[in-house]
């Protein structure tokens, strides 16, 4: 492990360097993708830094501890530097892990009324308004971008996006059925009702870049046709490309010239090949997206909101807590602390079969 952080230490000089270097100030995205990556690397070298501190510190005092005049304060630094070792370790061992590359985007977040009619829909206003609050004391931004109301207030459904620094690493947790069990507004005799609300987090879809590699393509060219004079019907300055893995073929014969049809057909099929991949990653969100909904059956829950007793349990970890009103208020960090810390417990535990 020593000997892979200290290859992580040298790249992250290594960007440090780079960072420096005159030349890249000119290059925002060049920039950009170091001081990102430098950014994601910090912790973990920071980490391995203070180790060797301490390693270091361990290593003194035992040359310390031989000598009886200060073998006493030796034994307590001993001590200390052992403790400080090993729980060093073990959070470079979790920061060893490997990341969820989507950790770092920003969310759309679904939500949607599932069974218990008006009270469910009121209950998703309740859940909206909670993740909204959180996000802003994350000092994140929000964006509706779809809000279906009801009569008294409710949602039937909702989108909005979550911009801001690690949104998806904390509300990716979010995704399933929530169960609320309360007294409605609209109940009259004072029954407790079960409701369910559905929520999806999805990482924000971010532009995919197409990649065309020449061995890919077959470009023929041929005379064009229609009007055009005589130069038209003389040269081959038309274009056809085919891209062999797909099939898409672009043709392209407006200009005279052989070099414009062909820089006009490169990009008529880059333009036709992003929206494949485009489509594609559509294609998959929407298979996510059914996957973490499921039916919003009531038997189906990742929390209950039980507001008679107070308590909010997420059925994934056992967890409990009775903080009902500072929850509905954006106060999910423990919520979601912990289970991050599971998360990580099982990651743990699949690296060591």
């Amino acid at each position: 492990m020593l000997e892979k952080l200290k290859d992580i230490e040298t790249h992250y000089e290594e960007i440090e360097g780079q960072m420096m270097d005159p030349a890249v100030y000119g290059d925002l995205e060049k920039m950009m993708r170091l001081s990102r990556e430098q950014k994601e690397l910090m912790p973990l070298v920071e980490t391995y830094r203070a180790l060797l501190v301490r390693q270091a510190d361990f290593d003194t005092a035992m040359e310390l501890a031989s000598d009886p005049d200060f073998k006493d304060v030796a034994q307590e630094e001993i001590n200390g530097a052992k403790a400080d070792i090993e729980r060093l370790k073990e959070e470079l061992t979790i920061l060893l892990l490997p990341k969820d590359p989507n950790d770092r985007k920003n969310v759309i977040v679904e939500i949607r009324a599932g069974a218990g009619g008006e009270e469910a829909a009121l209950f998703a206003h309740s859940l909206m308004r909670m993740y909204t609050m959180y996000a802003e004391n994350k000092g994140w931004r929000i964006e509706v971008m779809n809000h279906n109301e009801t009569e008294l207030g409710g949602v039937k459904e909702a989108e909005f996006l979550i911009q801001g620094e690690g949104a998806y690493s904390r509300l990716k947790f979010e995704s399933g059925v929530h169960r609320v069990q309360r007294v409605p507004e609209t109940e009259s005799q004072g029954r407790i009702q079960t409701s369910t609300v559905t929520v999806a987090v999805l990482p924000e879809a971010e532009d995919v870049d197409v990649n065309i590699d020449a061995k890919d393509l077959q470009i023929d060219t041929y005379r064009s046709s229609g009007a055009g004079g005589q130069h038209v019907n003389k040269t081959e300055s038309a274009i056809r490309i085919t891209h062999l893995p797909t099939g898409l073929v672009v043709e392209c014969q407006d200009e005279r010239s052989q070099y414009k049809n062909k820089d006009r057909a490169m990009k008529i099929l880059a333009s036709r090949l992003l929206d494949m991949e485009q489509q594609k990653q559509h294609n998959a969100i929407a298979a996510e997206r059914r996957s973490q909904i499921g039916s919003g059956d009531r038997s189906e829950r990742i929390r209950t909101y039980n507001f008679p007793q107070g308590r909010v349990t997420d059925h994934r970890i056992g967890l409990t807590l009775y903080k009902i009103d500072a929850i509905m208020n954006g106060a999910l960090d423990e919520l979601i602390d912990a289970l991050v810390t599971a998360d990580q417990a099982e990651k743990l535990k699949s690296s060591e079969e």
